[in-house]
């Protein structure tokens, strides 16, 4: 494929955009994937991990297609089977702290959607604010906090889109309860993937978060905490499609003065957390 036409997507949605996207995918797949896969920080490896891709696409080959610039986010576009499911899998995401709007950022889930994705599993790296969670456990998003979404930064922001859903979309079911059934029947079963269950707090980064905030986040609810996700959800429920939300704890979110938070320890709890979840996202989906 040639050199990418435009360098960003548009501010708000626009079909003619994400359909010129689709084509793109097309000339290179004509898979009409079922599931869509997106792999957050330190995750790139689950792919690795028993899915037969038979496409893959870099980022900068496909028009308005959000880049990601940070380390632990390849940026490629793969297409093929998992576990017997039509699979559309994004390789790292595009941030809000790299500079794209909301809808920029969630850009891809329209493309999955117009392509006729069904459910949606998205996966993240997180903090965890929960005392009993570990690095390298993984927990099942139940519910989030979208304080992103609700200081005014919605992806749905602008002219809405019928042809996708309503003006006003319910949030109430955002994480599908069926789906979430199958990941605790599945981690149950493998017995050896410490799966727990909690509520996702979607901030905006790129900085951590200060003790006080920490302090806070935990009071309000959130039992992880990270800097993705929550648009992509939004998005996705806007048009109708399932999701099951899976975050990687990837440090404890303590508010000891004395500790410091980096992203090497990010990726480096990648490493636990990869054959975890890909045999928990396979399990998943044979059952589907």
């Amino acid at each position: 494929m040639g050199a990418r036409p435009e360098l960003h997507p548009p501010e708000y949605f626009d079909l003619v955009a994400i359909d010129r996207v689709v084509d793109a995918i097309r000339e290179v797949s004509a898979l009409q994937p079922r599931v869509g896969l997106i792999l957050g920080s330190g995750l790139a490896a689950v792919v690795e991990h028993g899915m037969e891709v038979e496409s893959s696409i870099p980022y900068e080959d496909l028009p308005y297609w959000p880049m990601t610039s940070i380390l632990g986010h390849p940026g490629k576009l793969f297409l093929g089977h998992w576990a017997g499911q039509p699979v559309m899998l994004m390789q790292g995401r595009a941030h809000y702290y790299e500079g794209y709007t909301m809808a920029q950022v969630t850009l891809p889930v329209r493309v999955m959607q117009r392509m006729g994705v069904e459910i949606l599993i998205v996966t993240n790296a997180a903090g965890g604010l929960n005392p009993a969670f570990e690095p390298g456990d993984l927990m099942l998003i139940r519910d989030h906090i979208n304080l992103v979404g609700m200081v005014g930064l919605s992806p749905l922001r602008g002219p809405n889109l019928e042809t996708f859903g309503p003006r006003f979309p319910s949030m109430r079911h955002a994480y599908d309860p069926e789906l979430r059934a199958l990941a605790r029947q599945v981690a149950e079963e493998l017995e050896d993937i410490p799966l727990h269950e909690g509520v996702y707090v979607g901030l905006a980064g790129p900085q951590f978060e200060t003790p006080a905030e920490l302090r806070f986040l935990r009071s309000i609810g959130g039992d992880a905490v990270g800097m993705s996700t929550v648009g992509e959800v939004t998005v996705a429920r806007h048009g109708g499609t399932r999701v099951l939300g899976i975050s990687g704890i990837s440090n404890k979110a303590v508010w000891d003065e004395e500790l410091e938070p980096t992203h090497e320890e990010v990726l480096e709890a990648g490493r636990v957390m990869v054959p975890r979840m890909a045999r928990l996202i396979e399990g998943v989906l044979r059952r589907l």
